[in-house]
């Protein structure tokens, strides 16, 4: 499985030049809105040193990272909810990701223009909230109005259904009208559940990003404490970033001068990186490895998987066939050098079908089929 986020905001706050970092693929940035109408897509490889530490150990022929998948999506503006904008176009995009990274401007250049002709983040931010809000109002308003015909249905499975399904929509109905995001609305798992067919923008999880200049690299100017004030109230990431640098960086040849620019500029980790990391671990994705001498590979695993659920990532038939699992943890490894000194020390267990998976755990399943 993998992780797939879209990259939203209005125009001109930097979307595609981050987008251009981070994948390192071509994507139009230009000083003008809806200069991004197709959204590019670009796979980008989790940064994980656990995984260079096994590489270095097992001596593989080859070594495969975990990925996220991020798509930029073009900017959208007040009133794209209602076809502004090509908006209504660009809303089916953001449908489609399973996560939403909200670039917010938060840096000042009289040469770049604002949709609004002012730089306020919480206001954007607002804008960009209200459409999606009024978007997904619209999906619950054209639900609801079948959801009679469901009730009254001679179909038992399809009454109960939408008797269940009623209340829980008519509150997500009064939260969207309050251009409210329905993940602040108190939903149960089960509530979620039940209304996951409707794919609501707004029950996405979302990481704020933002994009700052060059001198609040180190430290959070105005614009940045307003969006993280903001954001802790609705219980959601902020990520600082600054677009123009990180393209510089991915520009350099070699990770040695990579690393000398980053000193220079006084940050020890790439935005982008910190970016990705936090956008994987959002969506309660964790890693598993397999490790032998064809290949050292990461695996992405949702939280909580057991073992014949992550052996199902490798192949389906991995988890039809299902007998055991060898597993130990990379930490081991790390710990005593080499597969053969763990199982020495005892260090390496087997593992039956309700064995829930832990983030670093390296394994080797036992099927039949």
């Amino acid at each position: 499985m993998g992780l797939n986020c879209g990259i939203v905001g209005l125009p001109n706050v930097g979307k595609s030049t981050i987008f251009q970092a981070i994948t390192s693929a071509p994507a139009e940035a230009a000083n003008y809105p809806f200069c991004t109408i197709e959204p590019n897509v670009g796979i980008v490889n989790v940064g994980d040193p656990r995984l260079k530490k096994i590489t270095s150990l097992v001596k593989p022929q080859k070594t495969i990272p975990a990925i996220v998948e991020f798509v930029d999506i073009a900017g959208l503006v007040k009133g794209a909810s209602k076809g502004e904008g090509l908006g209504n176009q660009f809303l089916g995009h953001i449908r489609q990701v399973n996560a939403i990274v909200h670039v917010v401007r938060c840096f000042e250049d009289p040469n770049v223009v604002h949709v609004s002709g002012q730089v306020n983040p919480v206001e954007d931010i607002e804008v960009i909230n209200m459409e999606l809000a009024l978007a997904d109002l619209e999906v619950v308003s054209k639900k609801l109005q079948g959801i009679d015909k469901m009730i009254k249905s001679h179909n038992k499975d399809i009454s109960k259904k939408g008797k269940i399904l009623l209340p829980i929509l008519e509150r997500l109905e009064a939260h969207l009208e309050e251009g409210k995001q329905a993940r602040n609305l108190d939903l149960s798992e089960e509530d979620i559940e039940e209304i996951n067919d409707l794919n609501l923008i707004t029950l996405k999880k979302i990481l704020y990003a933002c994009n700052v200049d060059e001198d609040s690299i180190t430290e959070d100017n105005d614009f940045v404490k307003e969006v993280k004030a903001f954001a802790e109230k609705e219980g959601s990431a902020v990520v600082k970033i600054c677009g123009k640098l990180e393209s510089e960086i991915v520009s350099l040849g070699t990770n040695e001068e990579k690393q000398e620019f980053m000193e220079a500029a006084g940050i020890e980790e790439s935005g982008l990186e910190v970016l990705t990391n936090m956008a994987y671990d959002m969506l309660g994705l964790r890693t598993y490895f397999t490790a032998g001498e064809k290949e050292v590979r990461a695996w992405t695993f949702p939280n909580g998987a057991k073992a014949p659920q992550a052996a199902g990532i490798i192949h389906t038939d991995f988890e039809k066939g299902f007998i055991k699992a060898e597993v130990y943890h990379c930490e081991d490894l790390f710990e005593f050098g080499s597969e053969s000194k763990v199982k020495e020390a005892g260090k390496l267990r087997i593992e039956g079908k309700e064995y829930i998976v832990k983030d670093g755990d390296v394994i080797h399943f036992r099927f039949n089929v």
